[in-house]
């Protein structure tokens, strides 16, 4: 079943090449028994929801694997290296610089007493 939250096929294409080239190669033990895609999907599912891992549906990988995918990730910097990419893609689209930009504004303001203010 999909959920609103899942990867379509045009955003897999696209995303699928970047998590490759991003994610931290470990050392395979044992083959996997779920596809990357299934357990981003089941990240994105936990994000948008905003349940407990625990509840993941029971269509999705495990909570546990999901879990623990989401927090080698995150330590790892994937998610922070991926936002960073896509978002330096989405500039180039639009015929801006690939990085990012900043910008600082600074407003203050007087603010008078009025008479009702105490006076000590």
């Amino acid at each position: 079943m999909a959920y609103s939250s899942d990867l379509t096929d045009a955003e897999w294409e696209i995303f699928e090449p970047l998590l490759q080239e991003i994610l931290p190669t470990k050392k395979q033990t044992r083959p996997t028994n779920w596809t990357k895609r299934e357990i981003f999907n089941g990240i994105l599912y936990q994000l948008k929801n905003g349940c407990n891992w625990q509840d993941l549906p029971k269509d999705l990988p495990p909570y546990s694997t999901v879990y623990w995918h989401y927090k080698q990730w995150r330590a790892s910097g994937v998610f922070e290296e991926l936002m960073s990419v896509l978002h330096g893609q989405v500039r180039e689209q639009v015929k801006k610089k690939p990085h990012w930009t900043t910008l600082i504004i600074i407003d203050s303001q007087a603010v008078k007493n009025t008479c009702n203010a105490s006076v000590e």
